[in-house]
């Protein structure tokens, strides 16, 4: 008997069920209508998301060159071929540091193509190299035999000589103007000095004194003056004395966190050097008068500038790729070129005149 009522009641729980979804497809249909008049009748914006800053150009496009060793493959961050365009009215030749087979060594490039050539094949540091006026002769720093001292060698890397033996740990080594002189820095007594001696190493001698640090010393180009780095006022900052010594002066006042490596602009009216926090680095230009400065790059952590012979470029260091490489850029700041790509350390450039 109950189950002849339950056969009875399964029409109407049928009827209810679906009165009851036909209903709910109704209310629905009406939300959205609703929606879409509200989103058109401007009462319901769509929701924007905020908190995402502007994408604003580079004031700087790098346009990029790959230079790749035989043995090597291109990574991801390859330039397209699109890119590879090597500037032909550059001239001169770059000597810089190579980090090769765990070491770091000489390496040299000619400024109008992208060849280059390993100098040295020691298991010692060999850095802070340096051409010669008439781009013959190469000086650089190595302790290959134990200590830091300055040598010298040929284009090709041939006739390596020791020039220094025992005047301290020697850097950055630079020859005068007229071939006679190679002035540098020695780390002796717990402070660096800047030091001077004949091209043959002979004669050394002293050219700062103190217990504060002076370092990486370049020539101005008629070899009358010689500018460097210093903390003798507090902060680093780049000074210029004569070629004897005497006469010291400040240049930059105020710059913060400056490095050492420094070149003189051809026509000896300006210096290049480099400043910043670590991992924020700046290539920049002062006028030696004035003291205007000028910013040439703009992030990429740059080190180490060298002008060209003709003035119109200079070379750096840049860590934008994730390693040092070797880059140039105008002397306004208009291009920016990359001359190595090489999954190793480029670093240190000085830019010289053809052989």
């Amino acid at each position: 008997m109950r189950s002849t009522d339950q056969n009875k009641r399964a029409p109407l729980i049928l009827i209810v069920l679906g009165l009851s979804c036909g209903l709910l497809i109704l209310l629905c249909a009406a939300c959205g209508l609703a929606g879409i008049w509200l989103r058109w009748s401007g009462i319901l914006r769509p929701v924007t998301k905020l908190g995402t800053p502007p994408t604003l150009p580079s004031l700087i496009t790098p346009v990029l060159l790959e230079t790749l060793a035989p043995t090597q493959t291109a990574s991801p961050m390859s330039p397209t071929p699109s890119e590879l365009s090597w500037p032909h009215q550059t001239e001169g030749t770059i000597v810089f540091t190579c980090f090769i087979d765990g070491f770091d060594e000489i390496c040299l490039m000619d400024a109008s193509n992208d060849q280059v050539q390993r100098l040295t094949y020691e298991q010692a540091t060999d850095f802070y190299p340096s051409l010669s006026p008439g781009g013959d002769t190469i000086v650089f720093s190595s302790r290959r035999d134990g200590r830091f001292e300055i040598y010298s060698m040929d284009l090709t890397g041939g006739n390596q000589v020791r020039l220094t033996e025992g005047l301290g740990s020697l850097f950055a080594p630079a020859v005068s103007p007229d071939g006679h002189k190679i002035v540098f820095t020695n780390a002796l007594g717990g402070h660096q000095a800047i030091w001077i001696m004949n091209h043959d190493g002979s004669d050394p001698q002293a050219l700062t004194y103190g217990t504060r640090d002076d370092i990486d010393p370049t020539w101005s180009p008629d070899g009358r003056q010689i500018a460097f780095a210093s903390n003798r006022g507090g902060s680093r900052q780049l000074y210029i004395m004569e070629a004897d010594g005497d006469e010291i002066r400040q240049v930059t006042q105020g710059t913060l966190h400056m490095g050492g490596r420094n070149d003189w602009s051809p026509d000896g009216s300006a210096l290049a050097f480099y400043a910043g926090p670590r991992g924020d680095r700046n290539i920049y230009l002062v006028d030696i008068e004035g003291g205007y400065l000028q910013q040439l790059t703009d992030g990429g952590d740059n080190l180490a500038p060298s002008f060209s012979p003709d003035g119109q470029w200079i070379a750096f260091t840049s860590f934008r790729d994730g390693n040092n490489e070797i880059f140039i850029i105008r002397v306004d700041g208009s291009e920016i070129i990359r001359l190595t790509h090489n999954m190793r350390s480029d670093w240190q450039p000085r830019w010289g005149p053809n052989k």
